[in-house]
């Protein structure tokens, strides 16, 4: 399977949000109607560029990332496939944004939710 075939695989999921590529999430609308935000992103920073990192160097990165966002409204879950998981953080932000910080922590993709429409990879390598 292709690296994006893997993310359109996946489920998303933080706090009361579950959310797949290219499909509309009500439990993420409510979320965002609830934070005041019109849109937002689901981001790691688990396994850069798709490569796999021990659990440590993973839960490390991810404590950075949390520290990076401390400003905004988040959730926090887990994304993949029944064979790959990673913690991942729901942000209310402006998607743009979030890209900035995917490519500071090296992904390779987030997925861009907005109030009413289907939720989108975004690749940001």
């Amino acid at each position: 399977m292709t690296r994006e075939g893997a993310w359109r695989a996946s489920t998303y999921r933080a706090g009361p949000v579950v959310a797949w590529a290219g499909r509309r999430s009500p439990s993420a609308d409510a979320w965002l109607a609830a934070h005041g935000a019109r849109a937002g992103a689901i981001i790691t920073a688990w396994n850069p560029m798709c490569r796999w990192h021990p659990r440590g160097w993973n839960d490390r990165a991810q404590e950075r990332l949390r520290a990076a966002t401390r400003r905004w409204a988040r959730a926090e879950g887990f994304s993949g496939t029944k064979r790959w998981q990673e913690h991942n953080l729901l942000l209310a932000a402006n998607p743009r944004a979030v890209t900035v910080l995917a490519r500071r922590f090296r992904q390779a993709a987030i997925l861009v939710l907005r109030k009413g429409q289907p939720a989108r990879l975004r690749v940001c390598a």
